[in-house]
């Protein structure tokens, strides 16, 4: 299917997204450490829904990126006096990000799959798995969960992201839209 990009554009401005930037999803990268990070380096291992182990495997994560021909990266950049609001920002984010996906879905594009920016945070507390998930046509994993390095693939487009020593640093967060 041809992708007409004006249109879907149209799409992410009249939600509110403007700063955003088409990839190629060949050139996300895909690695095996990124999934070690989340097995011995998060606290959420095995407690939320959307991530390790309640996702794929990274060869199965390699493979889905391969069946689409384009993506969007969206930027998102915010600081935030009291880091216990991310949660709350992020669920905002995350719920305006789903009515993109829906609409480029009913725009023809059947695959449309959106990766959250710092997971779903859509419940207090997760049920932990996909089957208990008490909002399960909402939640999708983040890049991270699917083993995606999300540093080296903004980097190779020139979009900022860095290692923060502070909670009150601006982040740099980025969702990704899966388009066929």
């Amino acid at each position: 299917m041809t992708i007409d990009r004006n249109s879907i554009e149209s799409l992410f401005r009249k939600q509110g997204f403007e700063d955003f930037k088409w990839i190629e999803p060949r050139e996300i990268v895909v690695a095996q450490w990124v999934r070690m990070k989340c097995t011995y380096g998060c606290g959420g291992y095995a407690k939320h829904s959307a991530c390790p182990p309640n996702v794929p495997g990274v060869e199965e994560c390699r493979t889905f990126f391969s069946e689409y021909t384009h993506a969007v990266v969206f930027h998102f950049a915010q600081a935030f006096a009291n880091p216990e609001d991310r949660k709350e920002w992020c669920q905002g984010l995350n719920i305006e990000l789903l009515k993109v996906e829906r609409e480029v879905f009913l725009a023809g594009h059947r695959k449309a799959f959106l990766l959250f920016p710092g997971g779903c945070a859509f419940c207090g507390e997760c049920a932990g798995t996909r089957v208990d998930c008490r909002n399960s046509k909402l939640i999708r994993p983040t890049p991270e969960a699917l083993a995606m390095d999300v540093y080296a693939t903004v980097w190779k487009y020139g979009l900022p992201v860095q290692v923060l020593t502070d909670y009150h640093q601006t982040m740099n967060r980025y969702a990704f839209l899966m388009i066929e």
